[in-house]
């Protein structure tokens, strides 16, 4: 699934084509994808000129001046393609620009979304009603952690992911913030020490903004918007390395499972 840094490569390669400029043609080419698309979605957005793109959580933010904003989702395989050369089968949506630019939401397997809202709603959307700060905003400090972790004997990897505490980091950025401070993944929130908790903040911004200016990480599905791929990915400290020494030659990247998810760790710089 595209995470945090996959969507913001995404807005960020949207915006310069996006911004300013009127819809002259939207095409649904289904009734929906993991849900049905709204009712009028078309007539709304239609002649629409979008005035900002943003990004909350993993979620992607078009307003227009017609006080309605699109929200959209990339769920597990989907990708925004600029300017495609034919528009093919998975092409589900396609926005058209009046300056003859088109934008194509690409979904093989169909988990993503499209809502349009009021735009003077966006913070009561559903999705966005108990989320947690943006971990590259300033509500993210150690002393936020410390208060949410306060009493929490659960591992510290799990909460990490849980967005009611941190919007948008996923499993990969998870593991490789808990890696550069040096947090073991398995202990118990609550018992991480302050000082712990002061380091992983910076480097869960390390983290995703090395990953973003890497165009993120291209795993299975995620290309940028002018299909490319991302390269953050040559760059992991442990994750999808098990077995392979630490970075920092103190142990080997192992491999456990949590809460589903696979977590990587090197226990010799992990405490």
């Amino acid at each position: 699934m595209p995470e945090l840094p996959e969507v913001e490569t995404v807005v960020r390669g949207l915006r310069p084509v996006l911004v300013g400029q009127r819809l002259a043609r939207v095409e649904l080419h289904r009734d929906g994808l993991r849900r049905l698309f709204p009712e009028g979605l078309v007539q709304r957005l239609t002649g629409a000129v979008i005035t900002g793109i943003e990004r909350r959580a993993k979620y992607g933010l078009i307003a227009t001046d017609r006080d309605d904003t699109l929200i959209f989702h990339l769920g597990m395989s989907g990708r925004m393609r600029l300017d495609p050369a034919e528009i093919g089968k998975h092409d589900h949506a396609v926005f058209t620009t009046g300056d003859g630019h088109r934008v194509a939401f690409n979904d093989a397997r169909r988990f993503g979304s499209l809502d349009l809202v009021p735009t003077a709603e966006v913070a009561v959307y559903p999705a966005f009603v108990a989320l947690g700060p943006e971990p590259l905003g300033p509500g993210l400090t150690s002393a936020y952690l410390k208060a949410a972790f306060a009493g929490r004997i659960a591992p510290i990897k799990p909460l990490l992911l849980d967005q009611r505490i941190i919007a948008g980091l996923g499993n990969i950025y998870a593991c490789e913030a808990l890696y550069i401070a040096g947090i073991d993944p398995a202990r118990p929130a609550g018992s991480v020490s302050a000082a712990k908790l002061k380091a992983l903040v910076p480097a869960i911004h390390t983290t995703l903004n090395a990953a973003i200016a890497a165009g993120g990480s291209s795993l299975r599905d995620h290309v940028q918007v002018d299909g490319t791929l991302g390269y953050f990915q040559k760059s992991f400290c442990v994750y999808g390395r098990e077995g392979e020494a630490c970075p920092d030659g103190r142990g080997i990247v192992e491999r456990i499972v949590q809460g589903g998810r696979s977590t990587f760790f090197c226990r010799h710089r992990q405490r």
